[in-house]
């Protein structure tokens, strides 16, 4: 026979540890209804922080699934490690450290820096991010050298964290009402304060993946180069149709045409409605054409 009010009591204590939406009774941080939330942009971010690739042509319920494992797996291994080291004595903290930092990663303290993901990256990428973390003279640099320069500028807290110019925006004589009255973004942790919201920066990292995050390929309208350099800067949108006078260059390449011509990205990621937007425009404050 059931003990008196023992089922009622069961029943009781699973529905407050099981809250609706939240099947995560193991890990009471992680709420499944928070993240459902999030947007598609925000998803794919946190999952890009977290060393997890091949998001770009995942849905949103994928996502969502994508981002409450990893954050699942990642509790798991914090906990395995913090019982391994008071269980075990020393010999057994450092099994449990070496579990908890698998060959090719050898960033303890910083576990959202994946060495071995740094180094699939391509040279161009590899270039691109330390450009946008402020770090100069990579181009005479070989693949090694750019990954550990990474890693350094990631596990270096003190360090610069966005481009050259932090983000900000870039001023001149010919500075558009479009910028003053622009939200400025200066890091990739930067919300808009609404839908539709104009929004303004120089910072590699958050252009980067704004273009990402619609598919958008680096490029310069053909025929407009000079003296072997980009011309015209664009993205090419495949929901736009890919255009024939677009031709496509690497991020290295792009950034530095960029920042060479001391251009501000004006952009959006929402129309009013709420729905993703494509549109972004190139402004130099130093000549009216941009």
């Amino acid at each position: 026979m059931p003990t008196k009010n023992g089922a009622g009591r069961g029943s009781g204590s699973t529905a407050t540890t099981n809250p609706p939406g939240n099947q995560t009774p193991n890990t009471p941080d992680i709420n499944e209804s928070e993240i459902a939330r999030l947007k598609v942009d925000q998803l794919r971010d946190r999952l890009r922080r977290r060393g997890v690739t091949g998001t770009a042509d995942m849905r949103k319920d994928d996502l969502v699934k994508a981002l409450v494992k990893a954050m699942k797996d990642g509790a798991k291994k914090s906990t395995s490690a913090r019982s391994g080291g008071s269980s075990r004595g020393s010999s057994s903290a450092k099994k449990s450290t070496s579990s908890a930092n698998p060959p090719g990663n050898q960033t303890p303290n910083t576990p959202d820096v994946d060495e071995s993901e740094i180094a699939r990256l391509k040279v161009d990428e590899l270039r691109s991010r330390l450009r946008a973390r402020g770090v100069a003279g990579t181009a005479d640099m070989q693949k090694a050298d750019l990954v550990k320069a990474l890693v350094k500028s990631l596990t270096d807290r003190s360090g610069p964290s966005s481009s050259s110019g932090g983000g900000g925006v870039r001023k001149g004589p010919q500075t558009s009402k479009s910028i003053k009255y622009a939200q400025e973004v200066t890091s990739v942790d930067d919300e808009p304060e609404r839908p539709g919201r104009s929004l303004v920066t120089t910072d590699h990292e958050v252009i980067r993946r704004w273009a990402e995050a619609r598919k958008g390929v680096p490029t310069t309208v053909d025929g407009t180069e000079h003296d072997g350099h980009a011309g015209v800067l664009r993205f090419d949108f495949p929901s736009n149709g890919r255009e024939q006078r677009l031709r496509e260059i690497s991020w290295e390449e792009w950034f530095r045409t960029f920042d060479e011509r001391r251009l501000n990205f004006i952009y959006q990621e929402e129309r009013s409605d709420g729905k993703q937007s494509n549109f972004f425009r190139l402004e130099s404050p130093d000549r009216e054409d941009g």
